[in-house]
């Protein structure tokens, strides 16, 4: 690395970093808001949902890099063009290639940097931020468990295996205690559903549920193919037994996708969430290089606020066909590297195109 490649290489890390520091302020505020209808619910209050709120800042960083990094590159760069330091450049003989090299230099910077938060620090952080608001909002109800969830909710115990949707468990164990008139306590009963599913007026709809009573005279036993019960306990709160991908790290979710396959499980959600990570990473270095092509294409003389604009008009258009690639994945049961990888390999080829042409 040369004199020019780390001149060009602060300019786009410094004004990538100015860049994410606007962001990131302005996703924290929008969580904080999002916050504000929790307030009140048990023991949450102001002061832990600004906690939350800073719990989930690396996150909110790691997520939107890519397109911190595509500004940033665009407004450090542009800098240099309007004080016609890139025709300098082009003038001592650099070609447009040399100086997009120096600029996936920095995007490598800016990809080991978000790979360091997205794997070491937000994990933890998001998982201890929906620790703290769950717990707060339902400090009502005792919890336990990591693979499963055990939750007691007044007379009853129960036990979740997994859940398959936002709303929907399976292998739901529910243990029934009874309080005699001396205080005692005994197991009256011992019930098991496939599958339950929560409604927001608060019932829990029990399905293929089957109990054994445990009477005096024996145990009793009775099948239902529905059964619905009222319960104070939420699905958020259940929630938090649950493997949710996005806030798993690379090395969490190949252990899981294995996991899954060596269960004969369905794994393609995650193997998706597994290569996305990846291919948004990779996505970082290769939205910096497209800054290149701008600057010395059209947005050679445009002002910082016209690069802001095209860079965030070109990060959230990414964005959104990544996403939908993704949903539609599932819906028509793509190939997880396809949906992956498709929008990283067509920002490539576009990438490539853009500098090929710029002379």
């Amino acid at each position: 690395m040369n004199l020019l490649d780390r001149y060009l290489g602060r300019q786009i890390l410094w004004y990538t970093l100015l860049v994410m520091g606007v962001l990131v302020t302005l996703a924290a505020l929008f969580v904080f808001i999002d916050q504000q209808s929790d307030i009140g619910t048990g023991n949450y209050t102001t002061l832990d949902a600004l906690i939350v709120t800073m719990l989930l800042v690396p996150q909110q960083a790691f997520q939107m890099l890519p397109i911190g990094a595509l500004i940033g590159a665009l407004v450090g760069l542009g800098n240099l063009a309007r004080g016609s330091e890139l025709v300098v450049v082009r003038a001592a003989g650099v070609s447009v290639v040399r100086v997009a090299v120096a600029a996936a230099g920095a995007g490598v910077v800016l990809l080991v940097i978000g790979m360091l938060v997205g794997e070491f620090l937000s994990p933890p952080l998001e998982n201890y931020a929906r620790q703290v608001k769950t717990f707060s909002k339902f400090s009502n109800f005792s919890f336990g468990g990591r693979a499963g969830v055990w939750v007691k909710d007044a007379g009853r115990i129960v036990s979740i295996e997994q859940q398959s949707a936002e709303n929907v468990f399976g292998g739901i164990y529910v243990y029934s205690i009874d309080t005699a008139a001396d205080g005692s306590r005994r197991l009256a009963s011992i019930g098991r559903a496939e599958r339950a599913s929560a409604s927001k007026s608060g019932s829990w709809r029990l399905e293929n549920y089957a109990e054994s009573a445990l009477e005096p005279a024996g145990v009793a036993t009775r099948y239902l193919a529905r059964l619905d019960v009222q319960s104070g306990v939420s699905p958020e709160l259940l929630g938090l037994a649950v493997l949710d991908p996005s806030s798993l790290p690379l090395r969490g979710l190949y252990r899981y996708v294995q996991q899954l396959r060596r269960n004969g499980l369905e794994s393609r959600a995650v193997e998706v969430a597994f290569w996305s990570r990846l291919s948004r990473n990779v996505s970082t270095v290769l939205l910096c290089v497209l800054a290149v092509a701008f600057v010395f294409g059209p947005l050679r003389s445009a002002g910082a606020g016209s690069r802001t604009v095209v860079g965030i008009v070109v990060g959230v258009a990414y964005f959104l066909v990544n996403r939908t690639l993704e949903s539609s994945g599932d819906v028509y049961g793509l190939d997880p590297l396809l949906v992956a990888w498709a929008p990283a390999a067509a920002l490539a080829v576009v990438t490539a195109l853009a500098i090929v042409r710029v002379r």
